[in-house]
């Protein structure tokens, strides 16, 4: 249910070199494979789940905003452009003050994120500069006037990418060098929320971002994205989109074109926006893939 790739089977599991082991096994005994699907959600929160990470980071511009059914323009004027990510345990000033909300350095990425426990919220690259300002170093507030700019490209979606990854680059090359990782700390610290400056820092820094956190009992009442009943951790996908169809079914039309599996069973098909074209178009898509055989749906 709390599937957060498309595109793998669960390395826990064994990835996919164990399925088609079972597959040999099972063929092996004449018996068929049916995979179990779920078109209709995908587990969030947390931070494994590239789509969603994704439209936290980039909001509207991310190309997987149209996948997840977010209204974008709610009654609330303050949600406008952006979706409440309801994960925190508490009132989010209570959360603040606590300190439990944390800005931190991806050195592997160049990447800020705040972190709350294990929920992972992007910073937007475009406002990386508020951050890189409080770093006393010329080669520092060169780069945060790169990241500032991005801002400008928004309109321009490959653009504000390529524009952020090379700035994104150029961190991971500064703070790399000797001294460097010490003033990224030091940018780090003037936002620790433990100080009344850092937490008035860190507050306006999360206003900015294309997500506002709230507290998960707020979900209730001023959600604007579509969840599976009412579990926040598991948010409702657009099938029904092309771009979206085509990514969740993937992996789903190989394995069924090589003959790994025989067939699929719809978790939820009751879900969708119009199970009877999903399905038609399932049908349709297996039947392309493989032309010998009649599609097999549950």
């Amino acid at each position: 249910y709390d599937i957060v790739d498309h595109g793998q089977i669960n390395p826990e599991l064994g990835g996919e070199p164990a399925l088609r082991r079972l597959h040999e096994a099972l063929r092996g005994n004449g018996v068929g494979l049916v995979l179990d699907i779920v078109p209709n959600h995908m587990g969030v929160g947390g931070s494994d789940n590239a789509w969603w990470m994704d439209v936290l980071e980039w909001g509207r511009q991310s190309p997987y905003a149209t996948f997840f059914d977010i209204d974008w323009e709610p009654p609330d004027r303050g949600l406008t452009n952006r979706l409440l990510a309801p994960f925190l345990g508490a009132p989010y000033g209570e959360v603040l003050a606590s300190g439990d909300l944390q800005l931190r350095y991806e050195p592997e990425t160049g990447k800020f994120a705040a972190w709350y426990y294990e929920h992972r919220f992007p910073i937007a690259p475009q406002h990386y500069h508020h951050i890189l300002a409080a770093v006393d170093d010329s080669e520092f507030a060169r780069l945060a006037q790169e990241f500032g700019r991005i801002g400008l490209r928004q309109r321009d979606r490959a653009a504000a990418r390529a524009d952020a990854e090379r700035a994104s680059a150029s961190l991971r090359s500064l703070a790399a060098r000797e001294g460097g990782a010490a003033k990224v700390e030091a940018a780090l610290a003037a936002f620790d929320a433990k100080a009344d400056d850092g937490r008035d820092r860190l507050h306006r820094l999360l206003e900015r971002q294309h997500y506002r956190l709230a507290w998960w009992r707020a979900a209730a009442d001023e959600i604007n994205w579509r969840r599976f009943f009412d579990i926040t951790s598991l948010a409702g996908l657009r099938v029904e989109v092309p771009e979206a169809f085509d990514a969740t079914h993937e992996l789903v039309l190989r394995l069924y074109a090589e003959g790994v599996i025989d067939g699929v069973r719809i978790d939820h098909v009751d879900g969708l926006a119009d199970p009877r074209a999903y399905c038609r178009k399932l049908y349709r898509s297996m039947q392309s893939a493989r032309p010998d055989r009649t599609p097999l749906i549950w």
